[in-house]
């Protein structure tokens, strides 16, 4: 489960900063809150939050009218499908946490932990 929800994370942090292109520099992190099949629809549910340091950072993400953040989320859905072989539901939330890559604790809870990896 967990080299999945890194793969995840990753894909979804590429998508942003591939979209964003110079705008956002790598001071993003994408945490993988759940992921979980609903049964109802077959699908594996995903909740991501994708964390930035600034507030101009999260508007950028989220774009005009959450259209930036619409086109992230499908983007990195359909690469998580092929990933994992199965229909994604992917909700993504864009949060600040500001100066959060000075903080050893937030590194390890955002993933990066240099023990695992």
């Amino acid at each position: 489960d967990h080299p999945e929800r890194f793969l995840v994370s990753e894909m979804v942090r590429e998508k942003v900063l591939h979209l964003t292109r110079e705008e956002i520099p790598h001071s993003v992190a994408v945490v993988v809150d759940s992921m979980k099949r609903d049964e109802e629809t077959d699908k594996v549910h995903i909740r991501a939050t994708i964390m930035v340091e600034r507030d101009s950072q999260k508007g950028i993400i989220i774009g005009k009218g959450g259209a930036m953040l619409k086109k992230i989320g499908s983007m990195a859905r359909r690469d998580i499908e092929l990933m994992l072989g199965d229909k994604v539901f992917l909700e993504t939330w864009v949060k600040v946490k500001k100066n959060w890559r000075d903080k050893k604790l937030d590194l390890a809870d955002f993933g990066y932990n240099e023990r695992e990896y």
